[in-house]
């Protein structure tokens, strides 16, 4: 009784947020093609004329969907940008595995919108694309900070090793995939590090 309230408000951003916590909600147990805006519109609760209020097509909700995992921080490269880490740190912590008790473990949100919307020129596609290459970008960036000769192709490394570890660990539900991209990750950076910030001589 005491959420009827709540379902009665059908309009403002009230409606918009609902929506996405729902289709979050529904993306990340079904997928994002298996999901109907019919459900999203239930789950909310909204009716379908606010969801296309808000939301025309699923390809508007779609990328508003993958728009909120960036902002919110719930992906993990968010880690790239936490300024309290240092860059070290929050390149390795890229390959630390958040633990989430008893719950599926989910792979990356835009690799998963690529693989369903294969199609590079669909608005799904290009935005998981331009996620990626931001987080490329902030791999290298922070990879120049630390001295490192080529940034960019050490950068392209660890960008492969974490998009494999989340895919990997996402097919197997094994966080294990993460202890061993992890170790990778350390060498590789251990062996381009100046030698004055690198590992001691053995």
């Amino acid at each position: 009784m005491s959420e009827r309230p709540t379902v009665q408000r059908r309009h403002g951003r009230g409606g918009r947020e609902r929506v996405i916590a729902a289709a979050t909600a529904l993306f990340e147990t079904q997928g994002l093609t298996a999901t109907s805006m019919e459900q999203v519109a239930a789950a909310a609760p909204v009716s379908k004329r606010t969801l296309y209020q808000h939301f025309p097509t699923k390809d508007d909700l779609v990328v508003s969907y993958l728009r909120h995992m960036a902002e919110s921080g719930r992906t993990i490269e968010a880690i790239l940008d936490r300024d309290d880490l240092p860059p070290r740190d929050r390149l390795l912590a890229l390959f630390c595995f958040p633990v989430e008790a008893d719950a599926p473990i989910r792979g990356c949100p835009f690799i998963d919108a690529a693989a369903e919307f294969p199609d590079p020129h669909s608005p799904a596609h290009q935005y998981a694309a331009t996620q990626k290459l931001r987080m490329l970008t902030r791999l290298t960036e922070l990879l120049a900070t630390l001295g490192v000769t080529d940034p960019r192709t050490l950068g392209e490394q660890l960008a492969l090793l974490a998009d494999g570890a989340a895919s990997r660990s996402m097919v197997l539900n094994d966080t294990g995939c993460y202890d061993y991209a992890h170790a990778a990750a350390r060498a590789l950076l251990d062996a381009a590090l100046p030698t004055e910030t690198g590992p001691p001589p053995h």
